[in-house]
């Protein structure tokens, strides 16, 4: 799924469009993926070579260092196929792809500047496709304001358009929604800090 040069441009329409009727600034963030998961196929690798032994004593008359050799041989087949990307990934717990995703949400939240305007009306609109993670993250000045409960509605919008592999559409629905639900507790008015666009990365 990629976001197309008019989608960048839907996008940050969206958002401008949105922050007419708001104080509250609305940020919205792309990730192929929040982590490479680089230590996945050596903890992988390590398994099948702590267990390959096994067998072969059991079932071999193999000599100490065949089984050694076979063992070290295990181990870098293993290490090189669980590298490639689509297996790597299959093989991450999913309790740790969310995890790392959270992670990554709450980096972007502070590195765009969500959590530095002057108001804390900042909201960041988070997806990490890898994962298949979404999230909305609100500062303090509107979080204590609006109920997780609306939140929710403006991410199931954004997730009903992502399964169906529409990303910039999900974008714009959230953000239409995230618009309805800040102006009903931050008024239109000041200047606008933080760009209107979407951060791909």
């Amino acid at each position: 799924m990629e976001i197309t040069r008019e989608d960048h441009a839907r996008i940050a329409q969206a958002i401008k469009a949105a922050e007419q009727c708001t104080a509250g600034e609305i940020v919205c963030v792309l990730a192929r993926r929040s982590s490479d998961y680089s230590y996945v196929p050596t903890l992988w690798a390590a398994f099948a070579a702590l267990t390959a032994p096994w067998p072969l004593i059991v079932f071999t008359q193999l000599g100490v260092r065949t089984i050694f050799a076979i063992q070290i041989g295990v181990f870098i087949i293993a290490a090189l196929a669980f590298s490639w990307p689509p297996l790597r990934l299959a093989l991450t717990p999913r309790a740790v792809k969310r995890a790392r995703a959270h992670r990554e949400a709450l980096e972007q939240f502070f590195t765009r500047g969500v959590a530095r305007t002057k108001d804390r009306a900042g909201v960041l609109i988070f997806v990490s496709l890898a994962e298949r993670y979404a999230r909305i993250i609100a500062d303090e000045g509107v979080a204590a304001k609006i109920s997780n409960e609306e939140w929710r509605k403006a991410l199931d919008l954004l997730r009903a358009h992502m399964r169906d592999g529409r990303i910039a559409d999900g974008f714009i629905a959230a953000i239409d929604e995230c618009a309805r639900i800040l102006s009903a507790h931050v008024p239109p008015g000041g200047r606008r800090e933080l760009p209107d666009r979407i951060y791909v990365m």
